[in-house]
C-alpha cells in the first residue's frame, strides 16, 4: 500500500464508483481514501444513503475541479411509487397512504409530466441540505419529527417546513414504463435538480401520492455509471492505473 506521502503524490484523478443502496456518499469517500493510502478525496454531487449509481471522486489535486464537476448535467433512472407520501419523499420515511378513487392512466401521466421539462420551479425536500434561516433543512425536519405524535395516535404528523421554491431546469423526461402504483422515469437535468421533490409534486399534480422507490444516477457530466467500479470490486489499493484525467 501507497504512503500517505507517496499516494499524494502520485493519485491525482478521477475515480468513478457504482454506489450501493445503503452507505453515504461519505462513507465511499472513506473507503476510498484508506484505499489511496490517505491522499485527498472528495466527491462531485451527493448521493442520499437510498440512491444508487454513479459517485464521482477526486482525488488529489483533481479535488480542486470538484465544483466544476458538480455543475455538470446529471442522468437519473427513477421509480415513484404513485401509492403513498412520505415525510422524506423517498422510502426511508414512513407512508402515508394516499386513497386513489381511480388510479391514473399512462396518458394522463404523460400529460402532467410536461408541466416539468424544461425551465420550472422546484421546492426541495423537506430532507436537504438546503438552509432556512441560516438552519440545515434536514436539521428542522428531524427535530419536527422527533416532535411529532407516535404511531398510533389520533394526531396527524405535520406538514414539514420546505424551503422556498426555486428554479430548476429538465432537458429530458421520458415515462420508460407504468404499472399502478408504479412509474418509471428517465431525467436529463442541470445541477440543483431533486429527484425526490418531482416524485411528490407529480403526486400532487395527480391527485395521488407520490415518492422515490429508488433512484440511480446514470451519467454525472462527462462520465458514465457504465465505467465506474461497484464499490464491492474496489481494489485494496487504488493505483494511478485507476484513475481518469479531466481536461
Amino acid at each position: 500500500m501507497h504512503s500517505s506521502d507517496n499516494a499524494a503524490t502520485t493519485l491525482d484523478g478521477i475515480l468513478l464508483v457504482d454506489k450501493p443502496e445503503g452507505p453515504t456518499s461519505m462513507r465511499v469517500i472513506e473507503r476510498v481514501r484508506r484505499a489511496a493510502g490517505g491522499v485527498r478525496c472528495g466527491h462531485a454531487g451527493t448521493l442520499d444513503p437510498l440512491a444508487t449509481g454513479l459517485l464521482v471522486v477526486a482525488l488529489g489535486r483533481f479535488t480542486k475541479e470538484i465544483d466544476r464537476l458538480m455543475g455538470g448535467d446529471k442522468k437519473y433512472e427513477t421509480v415513484i411509487d404513485l401509492s403513498a407520501f412520505t415525510a422524506t419523499d423517498d422510502r426511508e420515511g414512513e407512508r402515508i397512504a394516499v386513497a386513489i378513487d381511480q388510479p391514473p392512466t399512462a396518458v394522463e401521466i404523460e400529460a402532467a409530466l410536461k408541466a416539468f421539462r424544461g425551465s420550472i420551479m422546484q421546492t426541495p425536500p423537506a430532507f436537504s441540505a438546503v438552509k432556512i434561516g441560516g438552519r440545515r433543512s434536514y436539521d428542522i425536519a428531524r427535530r419536527a419529527m422527533k416532535a411529532a405524535p407516535s404511531a398510533g395516535t389520533t394526531d396527524a404528523a405535520p406538514e414539514p417546513t420546505r424551503s422556498a421554491p426555486r428554479p430548476a431546469l429538465v432537458h429530458e423526461l421520458t415515462l420508460r414504463s407504468y404499472e399502478w402504483p408504479l412509474v418509471t422515469l428517465d431525467i436529463h437535468c442541470a445541477k440543483g435538480f431533486y429527484v425526490r421533490s418531482l416524485a411528490r409534486e407529480l403526486g400532487l399534480a395527480l391527485h395521488t401520492g407520490g415518492y422515490c422507490h429508488a433512484i440511480r444516477r446514470t451519467w454525472s457530466a462527462p462520465f458514465s455509471v457504465d465505467h465506474a467500479c461497484a464499490l464491492d470490486s474496489l481494489p485494496d489499493a487504488i493505483t494511478a492505473a485507476h484513475l481518469l484525467r479531466i481536461p
